[in-house]
């Protein structure tokens, strides 16, 4: 066999095409990596839904906070903050398509001290999200009189 004969195969041979095997592997392998962004976008899309909702519920224990805290309370003249409980329900304020989602907004009030006058005021709003139960987000503070 000549020198160039056998440069001539060699040439052939890295100019050839892939083989079937290696077609299939890199198909394989592709679309492992394909489903992986399509299960990351998903991911990332549901847990940026869950996010604006835990906001709006926040935004709801907040407000239920500051109509308490609007009470007036002296505890010689006006007492508009006594302890108790209550509960509001009402809808997340997302933009949404569909039905609206309801979140109850439990506001409790109790006393923490006599001498200074000193109540609690807690707010619990409790929502469900897509089948995955319910979520709670809680806000707590402190209330002395005329403040």
């Amino acid at each position: 066999m000549s020198v160039k004969f056998r440069k001539a195969v060699r040439a052939t041979r890295l100019l050839s095409g892939f083989t079937l095997a290696e077609v299939v592997i890199a198909m394989a392998i592709l679309s492992i990596v394909i489903q992986g962004v399509i299960y990351g976008y998903l991911h990332s899309s549901s847990r940026a839904e869950w996010n604006g909702y835990s906001l709006a519920a926040q935004s709801l224990a907040s407000q239920g906070v500051e109509q308490a805290r609007a009470a007036q309370w002296d505890p010689l003249v006006t007492d508009e903050l006594p302890p108790t409980n209550y509960i509001q329900i009402e809808t997340l304020d997302l933009p949404q398509a569909g039905k609206p989602i309801y979140a109850t907004n439990y506001i409790r009030v109790t006393t923490v001290s006599d001498n200074p006058p000193l109540r609690q005021i807690q707010a619990s709003c409790v929502w469900r999200f897509a089948n995955r139960g319910l979520f709670t987000n809680t806000i707590t503070t402190l209330r002395a009189r005329d403040q």
